[in-house]
């Protein structure tokens, strides 16, 4: 019979437990040597920081595969019973819910769409209800393991208080919306920006595992850049580092929904791209698509627009590699299945504007499958139960 959950949000006890459990998380199956030779641990500390976890169920010794050096005895890796305990992720966007079920590892089991009629709070939020009972629903394993979710949104956002300060595409200022969804659906709610989100899910479950210093930047309806430095993700005295999407890179250009003039996402957003490709092609009524066929079908004025998104786009990451000088950087969004029209212009920014050898910095391309943001707020609400 399953055990109800013994850790919740501050249950973490000490460093040495902290450091134990997210190595055996986010690297296991593990054994207690690598453990211990990859912290600085003893082997002691390292038995004693999990064997909480082991009798709650939620690490498990597996069968021993290896000897451990030296030691004549057979080792037991430790690893994560994924099944465990779920989670619940929720990104929202302008016009719909995307939600997903997850594992402690926050591989996606399930997931929903949800169409948003209204950006009135009310509204959004009864939504987000209404799509974590469908998400439950799916298996009584879903309701029953269930304790935590996470929530993602693009905009200005305060993960401790759980508040949306400010959030341009749904129009919000100053919703504390992460208390209202714990009272309404029973689940200890963290809220976070959508990018740091997805950064986060990088660095515990993706190419960040190894890396102490990287970057994600997402290309799409905005440009986001979610940094992590000395092995944690960065928000910065005001929860908005990483804004590479604000940096003007061109003096006196279009208007920012930011108040600014010429920031990279005022040129490369897709909206940008759709207003300006309008504008090249002499057409009112065309789509983010239509640019793109217009593009590849040689329409020079069309490809300049993409060129000049492009062009920002890698001053941008210029910019923030010669601040910040991460090992690689991961370029991912909606906006990347359309990187064939820009890439040759943002390799060759970037490596005019980086500084020195900074221009050999990785940048590592991957397409983002819309449910991925949800699953980044998953991935919140694990580290949130498994942090200090």
């Amino acid at each position: 019979m399953f055990q109800p959950p013994t850790f919740t949000r501050g249950s973490i006890g000490s460093p040495a437990e902290a450091t134990v459990i997210t190595t055996v998380l986010t690297r296991g199956p593990i054994s207690r040597v690598d453990i211990a030779r990859m912290t600085g641990l003893s082997q002691a500390a390292v038995t004693k920081a999990a064997r909480p976890f082991i009798d709650a169920g939620y690490i498990e010794e597996l069968p021993n595969r290896e000897r451990t050096a030296g030691a004549g005895r057979p080792a037991s890796p430790l690893a994560f019973r994924a099944d465990r305990e779920f989670f619940v992720g929720i990104k929202i966007t302008s016009d719909e819910l995307i939600g997903v079920v997850t594992d402690l590892r926050a591989q996606i089991l399930h997931s929903r769409h949800r169409t948003l009629g209204s950006h009135v709070f009310d509204h959004v939020a009864a939504q987000i209800v209404d799509l974590v009972g469908e998400l439950l629903g799916h298996d009584p394993a879903y309701r029953e393991r269930t304790h935590c979710m996470g929530v993602a949104l693009s905009g200005d956002v305060d993960r401790a208080s759980g508040t949306v300060r400010y959030s341009p595409f749904i129009g919000w200022k100053d919703v504390e919306l992460a208390a209202h969804l714990t009272r309404a659906t029973g689940l200890i709610t963290t809220l976070e920006n959508d990018v740091k989100a997805l950064t986060v899910a990088e660095q515990w479950f993706g190419e960040g595992v190894d890396t102490a210093t990287f970057a994600l930047v997402t290309v799409g309806a905005g440009i986001g850049c979610g940094l992590v430095v000395g092995g944690q993700v960065v928000g910065g005295a005001y929860g908005v580092a990483g804004e590479i999407g604000h940096v003007p890179v061109a003096d006196g250009g279009p208007p920012c929904h930011c108040g600014g003039r010429g920031c990279v996402e005022a040129i490369a957003s897709t909206e940008a791209i759709v207003a300006a490709s309008r504008r090249a092609a002499g057409r009112e009524n065309l789509t983010m698509d239509d640019a793109v066929a217009l593009a590849r079908g040689g329409h020079e004025g069309v490809r300049e627009v993409f060129s000049r998104a492009g062009h920002a786009i890698g001053l941008g990451l210029a910019a923030m590699v010669n601040l910040v000088g991460p090992e690689r950087v991961v370029v991912s969004g909606e906006g990347v299945a359309n990187y064939d029209l820009f890439e040759e212009q943002i390799r060759q920014t970037f490596v005019a504007q980086a500084f020195a050898a900074a221009a050999k910095c990785p940048l590592s391309i991957r397409p983002l499958p819309f449910e991925a943001w949800a699953r980044g707020a998953a991935a919140v609400a694990v580290q949130t139960l498994f942090t200090l």
